[in-house]
């Protein structure tokens, strides 16, 4: 039987406040743990949270980049369920009167784009943390997370493959660095995704059993969890079983789920309003207020680089992909008012530079001007492309300026007329054999000229002017 796939995916996002969504406390990654905690976020009797505004701002900025209908009443929830990581027993999230409903993120999977819906965008605080001891059977706990302010970003069951699913959690990402709300990292925990699953019969219009997947903490795994599942679901389906409905956690090392517990309704969480907060009232001032802080998104932005710089849209989607990236970029046209080449040298000489070296673009050791500065050599023919790629990688590893490079390693393009044309008539006298060939119609052999031209320059010869003088002298 032919199945068709669906796919839902919650985001949970650690906004970038520096106190807590309900108390003073800070939240800094990586602090001692218990550190970070107060009598509010460990839930001591006769405390009272206090709803931090921040909070509420980012929530609203990333509801109107998503197009969201904004609430201007909303209401915070009890999620009332036991872990030991769970100080008050309880969770403070939002749940029949959320922030923002009804969404949309636009995405495009093989040139194809489609719109994914948003059921709701809540805030909620995060529980704490379990560590666990690798010699004995005993694990800690960790307070320092509880009560890190969170948005919960809920997909509609729009997806329908594992492509389009790693296509908008990258989409959701990419929007709150824009914001600058949330920094993304997934391995660090403060990007987090649950995807949910099921399998229906082709053409079918209800949902078929689905099941949760949780521990996924790159695009790379959510996408190769949904693969494994939906072999999973088909091989049970086919079969002739049934799918159960369950909370699975994907295994990276092994390339597979397994149960973890059965899949909660909400009815399990007894939800019900909290008592110490009262209702949010979004007034239509702090909405403009906030509306007016919004930056130039993803989407904007990589339609003005197409209309500004003339750029192919392939150009434009991989340097608007971070806010980082397509300030670098733009940062370098500056200096350099080429767009293509900047475009070509970004995309391929940095950003591999980058990935090899295991880097980002904030952590670059090659600035903007750096890489203006190297192109510019380029076009003044100072140095030549290929040598260019040699600096650009001692700039890569020292950090160096460009100039400083060229000139401490002797890089300066050859473009003497007179000491090029002696050597291009010692290589030609030195390949009578190439030269007859050559005159016998068979021209591919100017690249052997010019490559013994290189060799014998190290690569320092003008190009263009040692093709213009071995064509002559093999005319005459």
């Amino acid at each position: 039987m032919e199945y068709e796939v669906v796919i839902g995916l919650e985001v949970h996002a650690q906004l970038l406040t520096q106190s807590k969504i309900f108390c003073g406390c800070a939240t800094t990654f990586g602090a001692t743990p218990n550190s970070q905690t107060c009598p509010i976020c460990l839930g001591m009797p006769g405390v009272l949270p206090v709803l931090n505004r921040k909070v509420v701002e980012y929530g609203l900025k990333m509801a109107l980049a998503t197009h969201c209908l904004i609430a201007s009443y909303s209401r915070f929830a009890r999620k009332n369920y036991f872990y030991p990581d769970l100080p008050k027993g309880y969770q403070i999230s939002q749940y029949e009167l959320p922030l923002a409903e009804h969404g949309r993120v636009d995405i495009e999977v093989d040139g194809v784009k489609k719109q994914i819906g948003l059921t709701r965008i809540h805030m909620e605080e995060d529980a704490g943390k379990l560590i666990h001891d690798e010699q004995l059977p005993i694990s800690y706990v960790d307070f320092n997370r509880t009560g890190v302010p969170l948005l919960e970003i809920v997909s509609e069951p729009d997806l329908r493959t594992p492509d389009e699913a790693a296509a908008y959690l990258k989409a959701i990402r990419n929007i709150l660095l824009y914001l600058e709300i949330c920094d993304g990292n997934m391995e660090e925990g403060s990007l987090r995704c649950d995807a949910n699953i099921s399998l229906r019969p082709q053409g079918a219009t209800e949902f078929g059993v689905r099941t949760e997947l949780k521990n996924m903490n790159s695009f790379r795994n959510v996408q190769r969890a949904l693969e494994y599942e939906i072999r999973r679901q088909r091989s049970l389906l086919d079969a002739g079983g049934e799918v159960i409905q369950e909370t699975r956690l994907w295994d990276a090392n092994q390339g597979k789920t397994y149960s973890m517990r059965g899949k909660e309704e909400a009815h399990d969480y007894r939800y019900f309003p909290d008592p110490d907060l009262i209702p949010l009232v979004i007034s239509p001032e702090w909405l403009k207020e906030v509306q007016a802080t919004l930056p130039e998104l993803p989407d904007a932005k990589k339609e003005r680089f197409i209309s500004q710089y003339d750029l192919p849209e392939y150009d434009a989607g991989v340097l608007t992909q971070e806010k980082a990236l397509a300030d670098y970029f733009e940062d370098c046209v500056r200096d350099f008012p080429q767009p293509k080449k900047v475009s070509n040298w970004i995309m391929s000489e940095l950003m591999r530079e980058l990935k090899k070296e295991d880097q980002d673009i904030q952590t670059c050791p090659v600035a903007p001007t750096g890489l203006a500065r190297l192109l510019t050599l380029v076009e003044e023919e100072v140095i030549s492309g290929k040598i260019a790629k040699s600096v650009f990688m001692e700039m890569i590893a020292s950090g160096n300026d460009p100039d400083a490079i060229v000139k401490a390693k002797g890089l300066i393009q050859i473009s003497d007329t007179g000491s090029l044309e002696t050597l291009a008539r010692e290589i030609l006298a030195a390949n009578p054999k190439e030269v007859a060939d050559f005159k016998a119609g068979k021209t591919k052999v100017m690249g052997f000229f010019v490559g013994e031209m290189m060799k014998k320059t190290k690569g320092q010869a003008n190009p263009k002017l040692a093709n213009q003088l071995l064509s002559r002298l093999l005319k005459e």
